[in-house]
């Protein structure tokens, strides 16, 4: 069913609520959780997600470079999640594709309806206000526009939105960037295994098959932030996750438990360590558990690129290089599509297990 208009969240944010509708309430167990994002953001009590400089990742000094290899492998380990700065993606580039999340969005609702999905018949790209429902009703405070942007033959350009003019150059050119990104990332995490630096891009499907699918997290204002969440907990299934963000913070990580709040910093691609590299590694890398915080003052817009392997031809499975006696399969195998139905499973039976 496509949503109405008057169900999306930017739609109650400006009637005028003072209380979000009951769907929105969090669970007792999360609400005991959830802080004032800017007083969290402003901690100094909390440890910090770590900032990986990414200069001297195409050094021709070979200990140079491999110094910023093993920073990103010894993050990938810890955390599972880092700020990536001078990543050699331009800031003109990023504040274009940022520039056109924001125009879009700040068209009224009813000129944003004509790109809708519709989850039901299997039409998921588009514009929505969810991707998939929890166990107890529960919905998330934001409104999104998901589309796949690479490789260039696999996109969909009739659903990407006509306005602003810059939306597809600016976004095809931050995809074909952000691409090349992440096979120095993957390039980096398959040495830190023991194994040859394309492995890990080759079992994730390749410059032909890897998926790069973007999702523009829209945030609106929400009345009582101390009571609802924009996105719940989750892991990511992807093999990695690049966000851009307004620098508006929201963004929280499981770390050493307890929620943390990443701070904001300028210039900086956060990535995250998917499902998918976490298996494919046997639990060396860490695809950590986060959520995302709302508030009443400014809207938060975040942009996320998923690089997905494909659905089906792929099994994933621990790398016979990563298991031992000492050390067996952590993971059974599975296809992605398979391991997203297992996860989806799992939610919707509310056990805590989020692999």
């Amino acid at each position: 069913m496509v949503t109405s208009t008057n169900t999306r969240v930017e739609t109650l944010a400006k009637s005028g609520i003072h209380q979000i509708p009951k769907e929105y309430i969090r669970t007792q167990d999360e609400l005991t959780t959830i802080t004032d994002i800017f007083k969290s953001e402003r901690s100094q009590q909390c440890p910090q997600v770590p900032i990986i400089d990414l200069s001297h990742i195409n050094s021709t000094d070979p200990t140079t470079q491999q110094a910023c290899r093993d920073d990103i492998v010894k993050v990938a380990t810890e955390w599972g999640v880092m700020h990536l700065v001078n990543h050699g993606i331009s800031s003109d580039l990023i504040s274009r594709v940022k520039s056109a999340g924001e125009v879009f969005f700040d068209q009224p609702v009813d000129e944003k309806e004509k790109y809708c999905n519709d989850i039901g018949s299997g039409k998921i790209q588009g514009y929505g206000s969810r991707l998939a429902n929890n166990a107890c009703g529960q919905l998330e405070w934001e409104d999104y526009f998901f589309h796949l942007v690479f490789p260039e033959d696999k996109r969909d350009l009739t659903i990407w939105p006509s306005t602003p003019s810059d939306y597809i150059p600016a976004t095809t050119e931050y995809a074909r960037q952000l691409r090349a990104l992440a096979t120095k990332i993957f390039a980096a995490l398959s040495l830190g295994l023991g194994l040859e630096e394309g492995r890990l891009e080759n079992e994730v499907g390749g410059m032909e098959e890897l998926l790069l699918q973007l999702k523009i997290n829209y945030y609106p204002k929400c009345p009582q932030p101390e009571l609802a969440l924009g996105v719940e907990a989750h892991t990511d299934v992807s093999a990695l996750t690049f966000i851009l963000h307004n620098m508006v913070p929201g963004l929280q990580l499981f770390y050493e438990g307890k929620w943390i709040t990443a701070k904001c910093v300028p210039d900086s691609i956060i990535m995250h360590i998917g499902d998918t590299i976490e298996i494919l590694s046997n639990g060396k890398y860490k695809s950590i558990l986060h959520r995302g915080l709302v508030n009443k003052e400014k809207v938060r817009i975040s942009w996320a690129v998923f690089c997905e392997p494909p659905k089906e031809k792929i099994i994933l499975k621990p790398l016979p290089e990563t298991v031992s006696e000492e050390e067996p399969p952590r993971f059974p195998p599975r296809t992605f599509q398979q391991h997203m139905e297992h996860k989806l499973f799992r939610k919707n039976n509310e056990t805590v297990d989020q692999k």
